[in-house]
């Protein structure tokens, strides 16, 4: 039986992960293009600097993360000027850090999906002369949409089962910062195992049916590109 602050961990989180993948997929599309056509010296840094969360420890990305954020740190610094607060501890660092620590998930996906269409279609409307951003949203979104859910879905769900980011950056504050996740540490940390087991119970049918969902009812390849 799932208690009324476990009820109010799934619904952040679920904000939480709605709001980091709609800004995942505003910043990760330009991003995954410029990747996928680019001949720059740079691409091989810039792949490896947004693939960097799939192999870092999470905690160490939250630690950064966290000095970089706070007040010392220099996007700290940044915001106490402009006479915001620090994000560190708040809802909106939470977004922040899951944005870049599920970005490779939406990167990746759609860079595999921009690569895959080749210069052929490309070529055909520069001849009819259509200009670069009609040639995207007319030729480009409609070849890459099994690109654009799996981005979709694999981001929003790996920002669904975050822990060890969300902790370092959000802390463990009740209806502010404590996720799903959290939550879970917090009852077995508690020895509370029923409650735990109906919070676990519920992201194991939730991350199943998902990738039911991309891998069976939408017919998406298994590879989503990440890695490579």
């Amino acid at each position: 039986m799932l208690t009324a602050a476990d009820l109010d961990t799934l619904v952040l989180t679920f904000k939480v992960a709605s709001l980091a993948t709609a800004f995942m997929l505003v910043l990760g599309t330009p991003l995954a293009w410029w990747l996928a056509r680019t001949r720059s010296h740079w691409r091989g840094f810039i792949n490896a600097l947004v693939a960097l969360p799939l192999v870092l420890p999470p905690t160490v990305l939250g630690f950064y993360l966290l000095v970089m954020l706070g007040p010392s740190g220099v996007v700290g610094q940044f915001m106490l000027a402009l006479g915001l607060d620090a994000l560190p501890f708040t809802f909106a660092g939470l977004v922040v850090a899951s944005v870049l620590y599920s970005l490779p998930f939406v990167v990746q996906p759609l860079q595999a999906a921009f690569t895959s269409i080749g210069a052929h279609p490309l070529e055909a409307a520069a001849t009819l002369r259509a200009s670069p951003l009609d040639t995207f949203f007319t030729v480009v979104v409609p070849l890459a949409k099994p690109g654009f859910l799996t981005a979709t879905i694999l981001g929003f769900t790996h920002t669904v089962g975050e822990f060890g980011v969300v902790l370092m950056v959000g802390g463990n504050i009740p209806d502010k910062t404590r996720v799903v996740s959290v939550q879970i540490y917090n009852h077995v940390e508690a020895l509370e195992y029923s409650q735990a087991h109906g919070l676990a119970a519920c992201l194991l049918v939730f991350s199943f049916t998902v990738l039911l969902i991309l891998y069976t009812v939408l017919k998406t390849p298994a590879t989503t590109g990440l890695g490579k």
